[in-house]
């Protein structure tokens, strides 16, 4: 599907200079002097190069729709996750890295969603929170509370993390996957 230049916004995935980019930040310019424009910073997404391209409304380009399919996680082997589709039950092995370090966040049974193009994947959504255990943190010191102080933690992944003052080991919280931050505890 052709859009202008002027209607890129984030998210949307194009085709420009033979690969696949994402929009992840767009900016209108009205300078004094010459047409408007929009600003777009691009990161390609076979090899997550980056790209700051300007795009004139006169411009089009090719806009492309991804396709999504729920996938459960089944198990971790060496450094392949497989997954298996929820619909045609058809398995997939994907390599660690193409996770990336969110691989951390992944557990047995859940539900992730696959995007493909021309049949390669080429993106996994994992979900926005997950809820984990906290396995080794530092005791808390008496009038700490008072003051706004965050203290190292390890998670059952083995990932580390700051939590607030009053979270001790063996409690279950929250985690944000995407800013890999302490969200809140999690309800028991």
């Amino acid at each position: 599907m052709k859009i202008n230049g002027n209607e890129i916004r984030p998210g949307n995935v194009i085709q420009h200079k033979g690969g696949l980019w994402a929009a992840v930040k767009t900016q209108a310019v009205k300078p004094g002097k010459g047409g408007a424009f929009n600003q777009v910073e691009l990161k390609n997404l076979i090899d997550g190069t980056k790209l700051n391209e300007r795009f004139r409304a006169s411009e089009t380009v090719e806009r492309v729709r991804l396709e999504q399919h729920d996938f459960q996680f089944l198990y971790a082997e060496g450094d392949m996750m497989v997954f298996m589709n929820n619909e045609s039950y058809e398995q997939v092995e994907l390599e660690r890295e193409f996770i990336g370090e969110r691989a951390v966040f992944l557990q047995d049974g859940m539900t992730v969603v696959l995007e493909s193009h021309e049949g390669k994947y080429i993106g996994v959504e994992l979900p926005d929170q997950v809820t984990l255990e906290v396995t080794e943190t530092e005791p808390v010191v008496k009038g700490q509370t008072a003051a706004k102080s965050n203290k190292p933690s390890i998670l059952e992944n083995g990932l580390r993390i700051m939590v607030p003052p009053f979270i001790a080991a063996g409690e279950k919280i929250v985690v944000d996957t995407n800013e890999l931050i302490y969200l809140r505890r999690a309800e028991q």
